[in-house]
């Protein structure tokens, strides 16, 4: 095609932006108070308020009718009943919580958001909400100069997304992905604003297409969607956490994965028989690399046919899955929404014969080319097909599978748009739709799909979901990974800016494909991407058809080495990033975390794209360059120890810290602790202790907890698990350690806890919930039962 050659910037091709004309809602004409909250008319509009709670406040504008107030799938709360007042004058209109107050101006209708203390947070002046003839709908704020934007989901770029303009179409980009490659897989419509050291946000409630522009305007931006209400959330924070506390209540919090999923993936586009699978296998157990799971792509099925195996290739799947999991591994397989067009095909059959596939509104199926040829698409906009869909899944939950990785459901086709044709009705519930108004919906209503029909399969156990596609709320259901990548170091590079602004997106349980998922990796880049991958939240090793193999020892031993010395060190961190996702669960703070969600007034984490955050005490600086040694780590506020040598570090400035190939750049903040076990083959062997590391600082309090349960069951859910908070609290002459009661009714395997100090000063004494203990040379147990 001429526009994928220079021809797109020869001289003479002008460029032409449609600049359809804004009209303005117009004047308030009458005030109603309803029983969800307030109704505005104005001259050109509609406008209902509603307080969600004290401190989220929904605005819904509709140009022609009443509002409907309709959610998409991504919203999970109730509105609460909040006590609340309006005020109404000659000029504006008040409307005030325990929170905040919203200010309406009446000539025009134009709307403020000030915090409880006054501040502003979010203004329209010059223009406000509106609607263009084509039936975009479209609202403008103010922006100042120095605001930085974050989250928007799985974007490219930089962590600060101000002066940018990003599409939510999910989209399968196999070209690679630029800083400009826009849009991708995910369509997260959110973002968070930091101001002078707070913090608001807005989600977008709208699947259409959407636009969000912090560029073409210097002192406004905007956000639109070609069709539907103008239906958006306002966040008003104060700090980034809370933003995100705010924006999973109404969107979700992820359930606590079990424990294997947070270990070491082994991936190849394909394991393509029941033999080689079973040779990798042994490999990692023979060389004592520890491995959680062995996925298989597209070529374990019979011709690509969804709820299916190549009986050629894969002779007898239960037996191989069995095997594996008597030595530690867990098989995830490909699961895609595209079902082959063939008669013979029971998936299919069943498809037309109950109505589950996407038509036309003439009645004709819709068909597209993917993976198995022709194929029809589930309407999982229908519960009827959900419903369906999920018990498919007993194929898979029969063969002990417990884990299943959804692609190609943004839903990618191979034709020119690269989906389905946008004509297409869905039945969406009872209330039918273009696939031009749920698009956006279809990867994250195909995850809850298969997310409900595993976990209805599994008998309490708790599932694992990949997904490439999804929407708002995607968290409820999948992890995320951030596509097909390539392996370059300019990709290691981008994937942490993109994991951690899905992290501020309400999105935990994210990583890039470690090594590269296309073009040919090498020993050194794997090595540092497996440092990086150590510690990002999901962790897999995945590469394409065609390219280098890539497992950790394919590039010879000295890199092997380094290789397991990192995934070992994911096994020792496990029990705080275990702690970190249960938190996840709890709050929808993220495990990777960008410096500012930790330090919001230090401006200079603002834009910081190569370091992160693991939970709030340690900072991951890698090295992502080739043959470089020496890198700047900024490290924030507070007395800082290198995680392997104990060197001390002052914070608030730049070190340059020398760092072999050998070395991940690791910070723990000194009177903190983390929480360490021994490394294992896999989590199905047993964890017999649990190790407490504490860092002695010379002043300030930090508080924190363990956190175990089984691992793999919902029993969590009934308090079967086990919360132990601690404090630790440092002075120049003393570090006290309190431990406080017990929570909850799990008893691990091991009965008792190590303390370890680290960088004790002599003339500290160390006190245990108030009784002296000489840890000086040695460590501590706590005997927990």
């Amino acid at each position: 095609m001429l526009e994928d050659t220079s021809f797109a910037i020869h001289p003479g091709k002008k460029a032409t932006i449609a600049q359809t004309p804004y009209h303005d809602i117009g004047n308030v004409k009458q005030v109603t108070e309803t029983k969800e909250g307030y109704l505005i008319e104005c001259e050109h509009g509609f406008v209902t308020i509603q307080l969600y709670r004290d401190d989220i406040l929904r605005i819904t504008m509709n140009p022609a009718n009443t509002p409907s107030c309709d959610s998409t799938p991504a919203v999970y709360a109730q509105k609460q009943q909040v006590n609340c007042s309006i005020n109404e004058e000659e000029e504006d209109i008040t409307i005030t919580s325990a929170a905040l107050k919203a200010v309406i101006q009446k000539r025009p209708f134009r709307l403020t958001i000030l915090d409880s203390d006054g501040q502003e947070i979010v203004s329209e002046q010059d223009k406000g909400m509106g609607y263009h003839e084509t039936g975009d709908v479209i609202c403008y704020k103010e922006m100042h100069q120095h605001d930085r934007f974050y989250g928007f989901g799985e974007k490219s770029g930089f962590l600060d997304k101000h002066g940018e303009s990003y599409t939510m179409w999910n989209t399968d980009v196999y070209a690679p992905h630029n800083p400009e490659t826009d849009p991708l897989y995910q369509s997260i419509p959110y973002f968070m604003t930091l101001r002078n050291g707070k913090a608001h946000g807005i989600f977008f409630d709208n699947s259409y297409k959407s636009t969000f522009d912090m560029k073409s305007e210097s002192d406004h931006y905007s956000f639109k969607a070609e069709g539907g209400e103008l239906d958006y959330y306002v966040f008003v924070g104060p700090t980034p956490k809370k933003v995100l506390e705010q924006y999973t209540h109404i969107t979700g919090r992820m359930t606590i994965p079990p424990k294997w999923a947070i270990g070491y993936h082994q991936s190849r586009y394909s394991y393509e028989s029941e033999q080689e699978v079973r040779e990798i296998a042994k490999t990692f157990v023979d060389k004592n690399i520890p491995l959680e799971v062995i996925y298989l792509d597209i070529h374990y099925m019979d011709e690509y046919r969804v709820f299916t195996f190549n009986k050629d290739q894969f002779p007898n799947p239960k037996q191989m899955i069995s095997d594996l999991k008597d030595i530690g591994i867990r098989i995830v397989p490909i699961v895609d929404p595209g079902v082959k067009k063939d008669p013979e095909y029971e998936t299919y059959q069943e498809g037309i014969r109950e109505d589950h596939f996407c038509k036309y509104i003439e009645g004709d199926v819709y068909t597209g080319d993917v993976w198995p040829g022709e194929s029809a698409f589930p309407d999982f906009t229908d519960e009827p097909t959900r419903t369906w869909w999920a018990n498919k899944h007993k194929y898979y939950a029969d063969l002990g599978i417990e884990g299943i990785w959804n692609d190609m459901n943004e839903p990618a086709v191979f034709n020119e748009t690269k989906t389905m044709d946008t004509t297409v009705m869905h039945k969406n519930d009872g209330n039918p739709a273009t696939h031009r108004e749920l698009h956006n919906l279809y990867g994250l209503q195909m995850g809850k799909a298969t997310f409900e029909g595993m976990k209805q399969h599994l008998n309490g156990k708790r599932s694992f979901l990949l997904t490439r596609a999804g929407f708002a709320g995607v968290q409820r259901y999948a992890s995320v990974w951030t596509g097909d990548n390539r392996s370059f170091w300019e990709h290691l590079q981008m994937s942490l800016p993109m994991c951690m602004n899905l992290g501020v997106s309400g999105v935990p349980f994210t990583g890039p494909d470690v090594g590269g998922f296309a073009h040919d990796s090498n020993g050194e880049l794997l090595t540092r991407w497996t440092q990086v991958g150590a510690f990002t939240p999901y962790f897999r090793n995945h590469s394409a058809i065609g390219t280098l193999y890539q497992e950790p020892w394919q590039f010879g031993e000295e890199y092997e080495a380094i290789i397991k010395k990192y995934i070992q060190l994911r096994y020792q961190w496990l029990p705080q990033l275990y702690m970190l996702f249960q938190n996840a669960h709890e709050t929808g703070s993220p495990v990777m975390r960008p410096l500012f969600l930790e330090y919001p007034g230090d401006t200079k984490t603002y834009n910081l794209n190569d370091q992160f955050m693991i939970g709030d005490n340690v900072v991951i600086a890698p090295i992502m360059q080739p043959e470089v040694t020496d890198r700047a780590v900024y490290l924030p506020e507070g007395d800082w120890v290198d995680y392997f040598t104990g060197e001390q570090y002052k914070g608030s400035t730049y070190h340059l810290i020398h760092a072999e190939l050998d070395t991940l750049p690791i910070f723990v903040k000194q009177g903190t602790f983390i929480a360490h076990s021994p490394s294992r083959q896999s989590t199905m062997v047993e964890q017999g202790e649990l190790q407490v590391h504490v860092y002695a600082g010379q002043e300030g309090i930090y508080e924190s907890y363990v956190y175990e349960d089984d691992g793999e069951t919902y029993q969590y859910e009934q308090s079967n698990y086990l919360k132990l908070p601690i404090q630790v609290e440092c002075s120049p002459s003393r570090i006290d350690v309190s431990i406080g009661e017990l929570e909850g009714s799990f008893k691990p395997a091991y009965s008792s806890i190590s303390f370890k100090l680290h960088g004790l000063e002599e003339q500290q004494q160390v006190y245990v919930n108030g009784e002296r203990k000489d840890l000086h040379h040695a460590s501590m147990e706590l005997g927990l039962f």
